[in-house]
């Protein structure tokens, strides 16, 4: 058989698939906190405990994911001048039933989420995938742009508690880890500071392996 006549991969394809290469830059290339640098003051404020984590990131991907498909789905119909007016209100629902549901299901956790909930109708990432992306494009596309920055959001949430809490309480995910129960507790990790070098850490590392970095001018 002539080789030069192969078919390709099917994981070359893949790569080429539209879906596919939202996903990987929401996850990766464009990630929404370490590329972009947006939604800061939650993944600073939230990391301390990896539930936290979690429940914020799972919120802010569904608050993404329903607000750019309604945006989306009504982009013909939104006037360009009160477009952004129409995005807070589409938004504004959206996190209204997050806070509904976690005050109803894990009160806990939304006591110790407490405004931060709320501020998902600011968070600069739900307003900049509508802005940038759904306005622009159908709704299928739009349903993966939205996954891929809410998935890209909650891993870096997540990457960051998974290093606050067991140095700040010596638990995971609000257990015990076994060996840490005389562990000194770093108070400064409970704190937006301790949160502010853990994802100076992680951006550095991504970006040094991805070779997303600024060149400051030198060739």
């Amino acid at each position: 058989m002539d080789q030069s006549k192969k078919k390709p991969s099917t994981w070359l394809r893949l790569q080429y698939k539209k879906w596919f290469v939202l996903l990987r830059r929401g996850l990766t290339e464009e990630n929404p906190i370490i590329v972009t640098v947006l939604g800061i003051c939650s993944s600073l404020a939230v990391t301390n405990r990896v539930e936290n984590a979690i429940f914020m990131g799972l919120g802010v991907t569904f608050v993404i994911i329903a607000s750019s498909a309604l945006v989306s789905l009504l982009r013909n119909l939104i006037p360009s001048k009160v477009r952004m007016v129409a995005y807070m209100v589409i938004i504004s629902v959206f996190t209204i039933v997050v806070q509904m549901f976690l005050q109803a299901f894990v009160p806990t956790v939304a006591d110790r989420l407490g405004s931060y909930t709320g501020l998902i109708i600011t968070n600069c990432i739900v307003m900049g995938r509508a802005e940038a992306f759904a306005i622009k494009n159908p709704v299928k596309y739009t349903l993966f742009d939205g996954l891929a920055n809410g998935l890209g959001y909650m891993l870096v949430l997540v990457l960051i508690a998974s290093v606050r809490e067991p140095l700040a309480f010596g638990q995971y995910f609000g257990m015990t880890i076994p060996g840490f129960e005389n562990w000194i507790k770093w108070n400064v990790m409970a704190l937006a500071p301790g949160g502010f070098f853990v994802l100076g850490m992680i951006a550095w590392g991504f970006r040094a392996l991805m070779g997303k970095y600024e060149e400051d001018g030198v060739q």
